[in-house]
Order: C-alpha cells, then sequence, then structure tokens
C-alpha cells in the first residue's frame, strides 16, 4: 500500500464508478459473477488438497495453491474492488455438500489470490466468523457485532478488503447492505461545502469495542483520504462516539459532531444502499475503501448447526492506492507472520480444521 505524503482539501465531489445509488445500481446486475460448473469442480478438487495438506494459515501462499481456470475472473474482481464498483457478488459453491473445513479451505485459498490475510483479533485468527453466539443488542455496550443478530450500522472494516462467504443464511432477515462512500461524500459537499473538509482530519475511534484486548483504548484516523484524485473513506460513527467514553480522548467540535451525523443521516436515506441476500456459497468481496457495509436484523433457526454463518477474511491487497498515513485501522491490524511484541502465538487457530469452528464468545 503506497502511502501518501500530502493531504488535499477539495470541496468539489468526486467522479467514477465506485460514484454510485444502489437504487441504480441494483437494476444493472453486473455486480453478480456466477462461477461456471467447471470452475466450481476445480475449486473443489483444490479445496480437499487444502484439506489434506493442512498447512499453517499463517505461511500458506497462493502460489502452494494455484488457480490457473479462475486467473482471469480474479483479475476481474480485482479490478471490480480496486477501481470499479468497490465489490462483487461471486455465486455459485456448494457448500451444502462440503463439510465446514473444505468450505473454509476454498474461500482461504481464494483469499489467498485476492491479497495477504490479516490477524482479525490479538488472539491471531486468520478467518473469523459473523455467527450468533449471545443475544445481546447493539444497544449493550458489551456486544461484538459478529456475534449478534441485531441490526447494524454501516461501517468499515480493518482491512484494505473485507471478503464474506455464506455458509448457511437465517431463517429470515440478515440481508446484506452496501453503500458507496463517495457518493455520500458528494451529497455532503453539495449541501454543506463547509463541514467537507472535516472529514479528512483525524477522528479518534474505539478500538476496545471493537477488540476487547486491544493494546490502547483508540486509535485515530481521518474518514476521508482523497490523494491523486483516488477518494478513500474510513467511517463507523459508533466507534466515534464511544471514543468519547474515555477521558483521554479530545473532545469532538461542534462542527465534527455534525458532519459525522450529516454523513449518517446521508447514508440511511432511501435509494442510498443496495440490498443482497446471501445464498449458501456466495463470495462478497468488498473495498472497505470504496463502500460501507452493515446487515439488517435476523431471526436464526433454534439448531446451533443450522445458525446462520458467514466466514470472514481481512486482506492487505498491495495495488498501490494513494492513501494519507495512517488511514484506517488497518494500520495498526497486525499482518499474518508477525505477532506483537511480547506475546506468543498460542491462542490463534492455525489450521482449517479448527479455524473453521467459531469461536463460543458471548
Amino acid at each position: 500500500m503506497t502511502i501518501a505524503t500530502t493531504l488535499s482539501t477539495p470541496v468539489k465531489p468526486v467522479d467514477g464508478p465506485a460514484a454510485w445509488r444502489g437504487d441504480v445500481l441494483e437494476k444493472s446486475g453486473d455486480w453478480l459473477f456466477h462461477l461456471t460448473p467447471e470452475q466450481v469442480g476445480d475449486l473443489e478438487r483444490l479445496g480437499v488438497k487444502f484439506v489434506e495438506d493442512d498447512p499453517d494459515l499463517r505461511f500458506a501462499t497462493a502460489a502452494d495453491y494455484p488457480v490457473p481456470f479462475l486467473a482471469d475472473a480474479i483479475a476481474s474482481w480485482g479490478r471490480d474492488v480496486d477501481a470499479g464498483r468497490g465489490f462483487v457478488l461471486v455465486r455459485g459453491l456448494r457448500p451444502h455438500l462440503y463439510s465446514d473445513a473444505l468450505s473454509a479451505a476454498i474461500f482461504f485459498i481464494l483469499g489467498l489470490h485476492m491479497g495477504d490475510p490479516m490477524r482479525q483479533n490479538e488472539m491471531g485468527d486468520l478467518l473469523d466468523h459473523i455467527y450468533a453466539t449471545s443475544d445481546k443488542t447493539m444497544d449493550d455496550p458489551t456486544a461484538l457485532p459478529s456475534k449478534v443478530r441485531d441490526q447494524l450500522v454501516f461501517h468499515s472494516d480493518s482491512s484494505d478488503v473485507v471478503a464474506l462467504m455464506c455458509l448457511r443464511p437465517g431463517e429470515s432477515g440478515g440481508a446484506s447492505l452496501l453503500v458507496s462512500g463517495a457518493q455520500i461524500y458528494n451529497e455532503i459537499v453539495k449541501r454543506r461545502p463547509d463541514l467537507a473538509p472535516i472529514l479528512q482530519e483525524p477522528f479518534y475511534w474505539d478500538w476496545v469495542k471493537q477488540d476487547p484486548e486491544a493494546p490502547a483504548n483508540t486509535y485515530t484516523s481521518p474518514m476521508v483520504s482523497l490523494v491523486d484524485g483516488v477518494f478513500s473513506m474510513y467511517a463507523g460513527a459508533t466507534y466515534i462516539f464511544t471514543a468519547q467514553d474515555y477521558p483521554e480522548t479530545p473532545r469532538l467540535t461542534p462542527q465534527q459532531i455534525e458532519v459525522v451525523k450529516l454523513f449518517d443521516e446521508i447514508t440511511y436515506e432511501p435509494g442510498m444502499a443496495i440490498a443482497t441476500s446471501f445464498q449458501p456459497g456466495d463470495i462478497q468481496w468488498l473495498s472497505n475503501y470504496a463502500a460501507l457495509h452493515s446487515r439488517n436484523a435476523f431471526t436464526d433457526y433454534p439448531e446451533p448447526q443450522r445458525r446462520r454463518h458467514l466466514l470472514r477474511l481481512w486482506l492487505k491487497r498491495d495495488v498501490g492506492r494513494p492513501i494519507v498515513p495512517g488511514f484506517g485501522k488497518n494500520s495498526v491490524v497486525q499482518d499474518r507472520s508477525t505477532q506483537r511484541a511480547g506475546q506468543a502465538d498460542t491462542r490463534g487457530n492455525f489450521h482449517i480444521g479448527v479455524a473453521a469452528v467459531p469461536r463460543l464468545i458471548a
């Protein structure tokens, strides 16, 4: 990832395919990619090899598991994510025929070809789970978004790319919602050009409420990076406001509060977001710089083995995107082959058989 050395504060809208409205984009369908039966068969065979090899996930490489039969498709997904609308949904895999370990293996292999996996918690896990293990709601300050059934607010994750694979949908609800960061910014520029430059100033974000074992209460990042005409957004009002709970955090200015609230208001306006219902086997590749994501509340089946279950990867994708220094949480998230000073890799699930099983975290 290229880090820019200058920060500009333009007050004009940004152009390009990443600036879209959901009510327009949903009519096109060009964000959906269907795997062929031949590609599915090849991926299944490669996934079986991965399970049998049982490599350490910290050190497995794309070269170890080549996918020449998908090279053109993966290149097109990358273009969509990096320089297009910011996301693509891949459909065609058959997890109802697989063990969860095989599904996770196929997902991890594809992830290796889309970027380098990043650690998703202080234990070092590279594969995480969106699986409700708690009946808490997001009104509870101890609730973890990936472990509850409540509706989530729009936000960015802690990587260049976030990938989700649906193993099983819930009984009802749980639609994936995406909204264009560039389009939100354009609306702010149009309505309140006086506030738009504030989005490029550093904000304090709550780290502990995202990861209870975080080494600090907060980190800093602007909400918008705009360098050399390349727009990137990192957002999530919840953690900006909860960072104010710590006495050492500088207080938000009235203008900062106003622009964050305006951002949220625009995000939820009718027609801004696109909703997609995950089917078993669907994989969504999403640029955290281009689009924000959330989901609707959902109802689970009572049986644990039938509960809504998504796998998640955070990926570093080094394509030379210019961003301002310290942008996003990925500046404080660890690479998969490193660990915090003074900590030993003893708690992470680094083999696919155990990594495919969700941790029972309340």
